[in-house]
């Protein structure tokens, strides 16, 4: 079974929704997965992972480990296909300077590209991209979440 990326994001943003069709444009776009965290699916994940309630931007889940602000977007930017996978060298930027940029973006979004009233409706070509809860099931079982000790 193939493990795919998985991106949650504000589903009512403009700008986090652009961001999933700029992916799903991509070439290798097919490979992600989109969860809007405001779904029953994006609550669960949430939880399962541990991600802190107030989280209301874009995190990145892939091969169990999760992603957050700029590393979020610099890892997704990475598993693109070129020239998209070149974002990777704003890795020279400090990550505390990267995700503050980031933070500043994040908390004008919804002023500077606007709010839809409700979450995304992905069309019935994008749906297997949008999973439920029950086909996330499977593939989260394959991630195991290590004790602290």
């Amino acid at each position: 079974m193939s493990l795919h990326p998985i991106i949650l994001f504000d589903g009512v943003c403009n700008l986090c929704n652009g961001t999933v069709d700029f992916i799903i444009r991509r070439k290798r776009g097919g490979q992600f997965r989109f969860v809007a965290l405001q779904s029953e699916a994006g609550e669960k994940l949430r939880q399962h992972f541990n991600i802190p309630p107030e989280t209301d931007s874009v995190v990145l889940i892939f091969n169990g480990d999760v992603y957050f602000e700029s590393d979020a977007v610099l890892k997704t930017a990475w598993l693109l296909s070129y020239p998209w996978r070149l974002a990777v060298g704003l890795r020279i930027i400090p990550e505390r300077w990267r995700n503050k940029i980031y933070r500043w973006i994040a908390s004008n979004r919804y002023k500077w590209f606007g709010k839809k009233d409700t979450c995304r409706i992905p069309t019935p070509a994008e749906r297997r991209q949008f999973p439920e809860w029950d086909d996330l099931e499977l593939q989260i079982a394959f991630f195991v979440i290590p004790e602290k000790f």
